[in-house]
């Protein structure tokens, strides 16, 4: 039978063990904030993208596009119909498209295929799609027939044409930034090199 001694000395010794594992667990709960970013199922929300430009017009794209889809949709009768199918097509894809590329950045899937230049990618999409909302939008002003529902498609085409605009503007300028100092890296790195290897040289004595 346990005496009050020794069950004081075991319930010490356990508290002191645990503690001292405690301690050094590397199982520590951690304080530090996420800033800007939701976790579902395992993805990131990364919320300063969508507060960003490029977050906040392509959120803006898909909404027009959708819109302007929505309008042509409501279309019943056309003759010719080819600027209401040019239309159709193009507020379509523009909108599956750039919801797509939103999800993709929002979520943070590219990092997780970093072989993809997907500024690159950015660039074309929103260049692509102004040329194609540009004529579409032109086609369909020229050739309607004068309904409530072609016109509205034709003030939403022009109005996502200006976004992706100025949107195409953004990305270039952000390719070309980072075009640049790809280069300047790549060139301090040959610099570093090659001063490196004639130090070696310098250092290395000369055969007699």
């Amino acid at each position: 039978m346990r005496t009050t001694e020794e069950t004081e000395g075991f319930d010490g010794e356990a508290s002191n063990t645990s503690m001292i594992s405690g301690a050094s667990s590397p199982y520590q709960p951690t304080t530090e904030p996420v800033h800007g970013r939701t976790v579902w199922g395992g993805l990131r929300c990364d919320l300063e993208y969508l507060k960003s430009y490029f977050g906040i017009l392509k959120l803006v794209e898909v909404v027009l596009s959708l819109i302007g889809f929505i309008c042509i949709e409501t279309v019943m009768m056309c003759s010719p119909c080819g600027g209401v199918y040019f239309f159709e097509f193009v507020s379509c894809s523009a909108c599956v498209v750039t919801g797509v590329l939103l999800l993709i950045f929002c979520l943070n899937l590219h990092t997780k295929v970093p072989h993809i230049n997907w500024s690159l990618t950015d660039l074309v999409n929103t260049a692509v799609s102004t040329l194609f909302f540009f004529l579409s939008s032109l086609v369909l002003a020229c050739i309607n027939h004068k309904t409530g529902a072609e016109i509205a498609a034709v003030i939403f085409g022009f109005l996502v044409t200006g976004v992706y605009a100025v949107n195409t503007f953004l990305a270039v300028r952000k390719w070309r930034l980072a075009t640049a100092s790809q280069g300047s890296a790549q060139s301090r790195d040959y610099i570093r090199a090659r001063t490196a290897s004639r130090g070696e040289m310098e250092a290395r004595p000369e055969l007699a």
